[in-house]
């Protein structure tokens, strides 16, 4: 499968877009004054303990202290019956030294643990984890077996003591021993330091900052499928290079200057792509389409088969929908990067064997998302339910904000509603205050049926309370919003 990474480089934020067989695959957005914490290490100071809920709040700097769970203070691995009280672990005013392992997202502030790691391109380092791993990414066997004695081999090698573990990326299938040893040197060289500012750093404060986006993207997306790395910025492109020549050499004949009249985004319609991941409906190439509703709680996918009628039978075209909307719905969970719970509503299948084939092109698709993801068999309703692990903001979150005018609940009052709501305000108003004259501020549309289609009920409303109603039209109002002058 071939690929490009494309980098678009401002001085107010970092855009990158990881494209496959010319479709947009992944989108990744920071901006200079909002970057993501992930991955950053930092020594704070807990602020609240809250044994009822077996969490602390620890301060790291941010605008919002960060929550930390009693499971991520504990020593990996502790069995449920050994667990003891967030109490016994912290206590206020406590200096701490914790990782970001999500960003805040929403009201929610970051979530951090104590279980550092530092990762390289081929490696992960745990210092507090006494064994070394490989990704379930690798599934040949032999693989995986010729990793672990390439880890254990270079560990022998290391002039200074090896404590804790390494975990091997997938990026790391089929290198040699040399590379394992480069990576698991620098590594360690940087928990030295790491280990220094520990001591010495003030309490809050970053004692470690991750690499930026775009070095960040060289290091975690590069794989051999992807043939190009575009960036639009001379200056970063030096950079990029001068990291790729240290840690990744075999990259640095991949990575291109774009220069480019048309904006690098635009190549293989990227702009195009990231503003229909921001609506609710997606379109299938057979006619069919997705809904795709996110929510507080979860996210909700339906399918339909819209326009695509099929050549044969009712359920063959359902079959048909359902095994392209299963790929269609893998690509936009990480394109939009939408997390937690995702309930998918395929169009119901009275055949079992076609409901295999539709979960396990599903399962298919979403080996190639680098997120953790889960999904289960079909329920008796006929959901499929998919988890996939949520460490950063969505792509609406980060680009959007909720609608002023309906707060994020997707519509809106009627004006008919509102009117209704006037007069009965209107009611509630003159038996508390008894004023001479009653103006209503309002929006336009409730103005104009005010005086329009609901002018006999104002005639109405004005006869029984014995006094006269007027009304000004606020251009500034939503629709919703009104108020009622007493003069």
């Amino acid at each position: 499968m071939s690929g490009e990474v494309l980098i678009n480089l401002t001085p107010m934020e970092t855009r990158v877009a990881v494209v496959e067989n010319g479709v947009l695959q992944e989108a990744l957005i920071e901006r200079s004054w909002r970057r993501g914490i992930v991955g950053n290490i930092y020594k704070g100071r807990v602020v609240r303990v809250l044994p009822g809920m077996q969490a602390a709040f620890v301060d790291i700097g941010l605008d919002r202290a960060a929550f930390i769970h009693a499971q991520e203070v504990m020593p990996q691995g502790t069995p449920s019956d050994e667990q003891v009280s967030i109490a016994h672990l912290l206590h206020e005013g406590q200096a701490l030294v914790v990782q970001a392992n999500k960003d805040a997202i929403g009201s929610k502030g970051a979530r951090l643990t104590t279980h550092l790691s530092v990762p390289s391109r081929y490696l992960v380092y745990m210092p507090d984890s006494p064994n070394h791993g490989v990704s379930q990414r690798i599934e040949d066997e032999a693989e995986r077996e010729r990793l672990r004695q390439l880890v254990e081999a270079a560990s022998a090698e290391q002039s200074l003591e090896v404590s804790g573990g390494f975990i091997v990326r997938t990026a790391a299938e089929g290198v040699s021993l040399e590379e394992i040893s480069s990576d698991m040197h620098f590594l360690l060289r940087l928990w030295r330091k790491i280990n220094e500012r520990k001591v010495t750093a003030p309490a809050p404060s970053v004692i470690y900052d991750d690499l930026p986006l775009f070095i960040r993207t060289l290091r975690d997306v590069m794989r051999d499928g992807i043939e190009k790395v575009r960036i639009d910025s001379r200056e970063n492109y030096l950079k990029l290079v001068e990291f790729a020549e240290e840690f990744m050499p075999a990259a640095v004949g991949r990575i291109e200057h774009y220069s480019g009249e048309r904006p690098i985004f635009d190549l293989f319609s990227v702009e195009d792509e990231i503003q229909k991941a921001l609506g609710r409906k997606v379109q299938l190439k057979s006619g069919g389409y997705l809904v795709i509703d996110p929510t507080e709680a979860m996210t909700t996918i339906d399918v339909n088969t819209g326009g695509y009628v099929g050549h044969r039978n009712l359920e063959e075209t359902i079959f048909k929908t359902n095994l392209e909307a299963a790929t269609a719905i893998a690509r936009q969970l990480q394109l939009r990067n939408l997390g937690g719970i995702i309930i998918i509503d395929f169009i119901d299948m009275s055949d079992v064997e076609h409901q295999r084939q539709v979960l396990r092109v599903l399962d298919k698709s979403l080996e190639r998302d680098h997120a953790k993801t889960k999904s289960t068999g079909f329920t008796e309703l006929g959901l499929v339910q998919v988890t996939r692990k949520r460490t950063r903001e969505s792509l609406e979150q980060t680009l959007c904000e909720a609608c002023p005018s309906c707060e994020g609940r997707g519509s809106l009052k009627t004006p008919e509603s509102v009117c209704y709501e006037i007069f009965r305000e209107i009611l509630r108003e003159e038996r508390a205050y008894s004023a001479e004259t009653y103006v209503v501020l309002a929006s336009q549309a409730v103005v104009d049926r005010l005086l329009d289609e609901e002018s006999a009920a104002v005639a109405d409303l004005e006869e029984f309370i014995g006094k006269p109603i007027r009304f000004q039209v606020e251009a500034h109002y939503s629709q919703e919003q009104y108020d009622i002058v007493l003069m």
